[in-house]
C-alpha cells in the first residue's frame, strides 16, 4: 500500500518578465501552467483532509502518485494567478500567509531582503554595505568580527553561491535583531521603495482574499505571526508567534480544528514541535527536499521537494 506523498513548495508565481522586479526567484506563469499540465498527467492531486485521513486510518488508500501542493508567505500572486488557475481545474492548495504581513501591512524582513537582492545585480556591493555597518553598531552590540560572521556560512545551498547566503544569514539570523532590521530597512528604502505600507499592500493578499480561497475549498494554515526562524528565538517567542497566528486565521474566518503548521524558513527545534503539538496542530511541513512517507515521517515535520525539483 502507497504511504508516500510528493509535497511541492511554491512562493512567488507570476508575469516575471512585464514584473517591477523580474530578478525576483519566482516561477513565471507559463513554467506554472506546464507544471500543473505534468503534475495532471502523472500524479494525483491531493488535498489536506487526504492527507489527515490517510494518517488517521493506515488502512486509507491514497490515490496513485498523490500530491500535495503548498504555497509560502501569503502572496498577492497566489490569489490573482495561482488560485483562478488551481480552480479552473478542480485542484486544491495549501496556502500560509504570514499574519503580520496581512495585518500590519508591513514588508517582512526575508521579503525585503529578496527584493533587495533582485533589484541590486552587485552582490559584493550589498555585502560590502552589511559588513561595513557592523563597525556603526559594535560599541552597542556585542557583534563578531566579519571573519567570525564570514566563518557561520560552511555548507553548501541548492540554489545560492556562498555570498548570496551569508549576506542572507547575517540579516535573517546571525545579527541581533535591532542590527539587522535597521540595515534591511535601510537598504530597502534605497533600493526598492520608501512606501513600506504600499509596496505590502501590493506584494500580499489580503484578509477577504483569503477568506475568498477558503470559500472555494483552498486550506489556509500557519506560517507563524512574524516569519521568525523558530528554532533561533525562546520558547516565550514561539508560543506568541504560534498563538498569534492562530487568532489571525480565527479572524479571517478559518477553523482552527484541523490547522496546519508551515514554518518560516523551515525552522524548528524540539520546543517548537511541543508548543504546536500541544495546540493540536495536525499536520506540519518542513523544508528538507525529499518525498515524504506517513509511515516513517513525523507528522508535524513532512518534508517538501522545491518547484524547481518538477519538470516545467
Amino acid at each position: 500500500m502507497n504511504r508516500t506523498v510528493t509535497i511541492v513548495m511554491y512562493h512567488y508565481v507570476r508575469d516575471l518578465e512585464r514584473s517591477r522586479f523580474p530578478a525576483i526567484k519566482g516561477l513565471s506563469l507559463e513554467r506554472f501552467r506546464r507544471q500543473l499540465d505534468h503534475i495532471q498527467a502523472n500524479f494525483t492531486p491531493i488535498g489536506v483532509e487526504d492527507v489527515l485521513e490517510a494518517l488517521a486510518f493506515p488502512e486509507f488508500e491514497l490515490p496513485a502518485n498523490p500530491i500535495l501542493l503548498t504555497f509560502d508567505d501569503g502572496y498577492s500572486d497566489h490569489f490573482l494567478n495561482v488560485f483562478p488557475m488551481l480552480d479552473a481545474r478542480g485542484m486544491r492548495g495549501c496556502f500560509f500567509p504570514s499574519a503580520q504581513a496581512v495585518l500590519e501591512h508591513v514588508v517582512l524582513d526575508v521579503n525585503k531582503i529578496q527584493f533587495v537582492l533582485a533589484a541590486v545585480p552587485d552582490m559584493q556591493r550589498l555585502l560590502d554595505q552589511v559588513l561595513s555597518a557592523l563597525d556603526e553598531f559594535r560599541p552597542e552590540y556585542a557583534l563578531r568580527t566579519r571573519e567570525e560572521y564570514a566563518a557561520t556560512v560552511v555548507e553548501e545551498h541548492r540554489y545560492d553561491p556562498r555570498e548570496i547566503i551569508l549576506f542572507k544569514r547575517l540579516l535573517q539570523r546571525e545579527l541581533p535583531e535591532p542590527v539587522r532590521a535597521e540595515i534591511v530597512r535601510r537598504l530597502f528604502a534605497e533600493y526598492v521603495s520608501a512606501d513600506e505600507a504600499a509596496f505590502a499592500c501590493e506584494l500580499y493578499v489580503s484578509v477577504e482574499q483569503i477568506a475568498c480561497m477558503q470559500r472555494h475549498g483552498m486550506h489556509i494554515g500557519s506560517h507563524g505571526y512574524s516569519h521568525l526562524w523558530l528554532s533561533h528565538v525562546s520558547l516565550e517567542t514561539q508560543i506568541e508567534e504560534v498563538d498569534r497566528s492562530l487568532d489571525f486565521l480565527r479572524q479571517t474566518g478559518v477553523s482552527t480544528e484541523n490547522w496546519t503548521m508551515c514554518y518560516p524558513y523551515g525552522g524548528f527545534n524540539e520546543s517548537a514541535l511541543r508548543v504546536v503539538e500541544d495546540r493540536k496542530c495536525r499536520l506540519g511541513f518542513s523544508v528538507e527536499a525529499r518525498i515524504a512517507n506517513l509511515d516513517i515521517d513525523h507528522r508535524l515535520a513532512l518534508p517538501r521537494i522545491d518547484t524547481n525539483d518538477l519538470p516545467s
